[in-house]
């Protein structure tokens, strides 16, 4: 899948976040074309390459796939480094009442999907990168993530912070991490824990149940004992990002109207807020559970952030905030990003771009293009800021 765009790279952050936008990168999880992320990586490379901008792809995950791409500015060799990352995918565009692909500008926001949740954060990076490129005072180095698959598992944000991560580490100011935040500064999130628990019983023919045993039955006794016993226990919270919570989702079992049903398995999400772990989320998990016959398999683990790290790095960072009428006010989220990665393994992370989360994901995705324009100027600032 190789786009067909014209070689001149885009002569405004505007039409940079359209054409964008005109890549369907939607994830393969939820429809999207196999190579739909590596498009859009590839056309951003050539668009930076452009602006004289480095770039590569960082490592892949276990079993290949799609890969990070890393574009880079490092005018200070040994010097302190400023990382930005953007997610290249989208979730999936049926019921869209706009063109998802279309990048339409109309009074004052650019419509689409991906224009909000984060295209539109990645296109304010990446034009601050080409902007300080061309600066003939550069304090510090800089570095653009564009991440694979945050919108499934978020395999790319895990990749780069298992890998590429430890470059930057001794060096590094901080890390931003673009999401819809309204210009405001998030500096804690919680995290995310999903499992599936299966039960199994003994198929046979409907016309005489006795002789089966019944996983659906079974599964929901331990449903029953999840809502009454479990959920009852998930009291955490924190003043910031809100309570934890648990919540069964999806139930799967049967295979025919006249069959017991040999197996049965549901997919249970577990939020955590700062604080929690994820050994004592599924030591509480077990121990609730032990009376029954289960099976457990872990899908998906998120750290909760925590604002401790980030403290210095946000109050570095909030001069340059108020400079551009943003609210500088340290928030939390009960949602996650990427960023729960890059924090756990030691980055100073805050989630922060353009954008109102009330708009990610809907039937006519927008983004207000003053909004992406004070982005774009902020983290220009922020590059330019003094150490």
């Amino acid at each position: 899948m190789t786009p067909s765009f014209p070689a001149p790279p885009p002569a405004s952050l505007d039409a940079l976040l359209a054409r964008m936008i005109s890549i369907n990168s939607v994830n393969p999880h939820f429809g999207g074309p196999a190579g739909g992320e590596e498009s859009l990586a590839a056309d951003l490379e050539k668009v930076a390459q452009g602006w004289g901008l480095q770039t590569r792809r960082g490592a892949a995950k276990a079993g290949g796939g799609p890969r990070n791409l890393i574009v880079t500015c490092e005018p200070v060799p040994g010097g302190e480094w400023i990382l930005f990352e953007s997610h290249l995918d989208t979730v999936s565009v049926p019921g869209m009442t706009v063109a998802p692909f279309g990048g339409k500008i109309e009074g004052g926001r650019i419509h689409g999907r991906g224009a909000c949740d984060t295209k539109g954060s990645g296109a304010a990076m990446l034009w601050a990168l080409r902007e300080y490129a061309r600066d003939a005072r550069r304090p510090r180095n800089a570095a653009l993530i564009f991440a694979v698959d945050e919108e499934a598992r978020m395999t790319g944000a895990q990749a780069f912070a298992a890998n590429e991560l430890k470059e930057f580490l001794p060096r590094l100011r901080g890390m931003i991490v673009g999401e819809p935040t309204l210009l405001r500064p998030v500096v804690a999130h919680n995290g995310v824990i999903r499992w599936r628990t299966l039960t199994r019983g003994r198929a046979a023919h409907s016309a005489d149940p006795a002789k089966g045993l019944s996983a659906i039955s079974a599964m929901m006794r331990v449903v029953e004992t999840m809502e009454s016993r479990y959920v009852p226990l998930v009291k955490g919270s924190h003043p910031l990002t809100g309570m934890a919570a648990l919540s069964v989702n999806m139930i799967r079992g049967g295979t025919a109207v006249n069959v017991i049903p040999a197996e049965c398995e549901i997919e249970v999400d577990r939020r955590t807020v700062p604080g929690e772990t994820a050994e004592q989320v599924l030591r509480e998990r077990d121990a609730i559970l032990a009376g029954h016959a289960v099976e457990h398999d872990t899908l998906y683990v998120v750290p909760a952030m925590d604002a401790a790290l980030g403290r210095g790095f946000h109050e570095w960072m909030s001069p340059v905030l108020k400079r551009h009428g943003c609210d500088a006010t340290p928030r939390g989220a009960p949602y996650v990003t990427d960023a729960s990665h890059y924090a756990a393994a030691g980055a100073p992370t805050i989630v922060f771009g353009p954008g109102d989360l009330a708009q990610a994901h809907t039937k006519d995705e927008w983004l207000a293009l003053d909004q992406l324009k004070t982005a774009s100027a902020v983290y220009l600032d922020l590059l330019r800021a003094p150490a």
